[in-house]
């Protein structure tokens, strides 16, 4: 079955409603990418998201994009500040991605207040996005970020410049958050009167490792293991109309994901999702 497709925002592009989230490449080998990405094509995902700071995720990419730029918006992050050295490091992930343009560059992680008053000011990362822009390198800008206080931040970004896209956690335990929940409604509401593309990340975040636990997965929180777990928590998020998925920074959790994603999300009624948070002990991966 070929996965759904959404509106990406004003982008005019379809995406695939679940988003390759690259971070699962950052330390792995070519061939594991390689197989990684093979399974995006054989599953309908045509949307990447990388960074700059993913490890060697770009370079993985890069040998795909000689042969499939063309089906893949692909989207990368900066997580620079300033004009100079977000404008290097646009130009470095063209290269290491092999390709003459982005669909998304995103300023990546903005949600310190300090970092996203010199981003948003003259002479900071917007500048170089813009400039970017103007010069056919990217064909988009949006904005990411992590925390409580993201969703308000987005909010602020958004009444600052006008990006095409956002990036937030959301799953069933930050719903369970009122405070965060009001915030995420807030800012999806404002982003869709613009036109805003939303995406999710953290969909099958249960919480933090625990103290002196085994590490099994890439993801720096603990995830949802089991099919049924991931199937529920994919459908969850995606029974929202309008909103992204994107996937899980762990390649062996990848085909999980999208076999969950593979049929029509259903919503999970919340008794459901509130017995799987107290079988699998989710909490919050923010601290307090």
């Amino acid at each position: 079955m070929v996965m759904e497709q959404r509106p990406f925002g004003r982008t005019g592009h379809m995406s695939s409603a679940v988003i390759f989230g690259a971070a699962a490449l950052s330390r792995v080998d070519q061939a594991v990418a390689d197989g990684a990405l093979d399974l995006l094509l054989d599953h309908g995902v045509n949307h990447i998201d990388v960074a700059a700071s993913y490890g060697d995720a770009e370079l993985r990419i890069g040998p795909w994009m000689d042969r499939h730029r063309a089906d893949f918006f692909l989207a990368s992050k900066t997580k620079e500040r300033g004009y100079a050295a977000a404008r290097e490091e646009i130009h470095r992930s063209l290269e290491r991605l092999r390709t003459d343009r982005l669909d998304l560059l995103q300023l990546h992680s903005l949600t310190h207040p300090d970092e996203w008053d010199q981003a948003l000011s003259a002479g900071g990362a917007l500048d170089a996005a813009i400039e970017a822009k103007e010069a056919g390198l990217v064909r988009f800008i949006g904005v990411t970020g992590h925390g409580w206080t993201v969703a308000a931040m987005h909010r602020r970004s958004l009444e600052r410049f006008p990006f095409d896209s956002i990036l937030l956690p959301w799953n069933w335990h930050f719903a369970q958050r009122p405070a965060y929940a009001e915030e995420f409604k807030a800012t999806v509401a404002l982003a869709e009167a613009q036109g805003v593309a939303v995406q999710t990340i953290k969909a099958l975040a249960r919480g933090p490792w625990a103290a002196g636990a085994q590490r099994t997965h890439a993801t720096w929180y603990q995830p949802l293991e089991d099919e049924d777990a991931i199937r529920m928590a994919v459908h969850w998020v995606l029974a929202q109309p309008g909103i992204f998925l994107n996937s899980v920074g762990d390649v062996t959790l990848l085909p999980k994901v999208l076999e969950a994603a593979a049929s029509p999300a259903v919503p999970v009624p919340d008794a459901v999702m509130a017995a799987l948070g107290e079988r699998t002990g989710m909490t919050s991966i923010f601290g307090i």
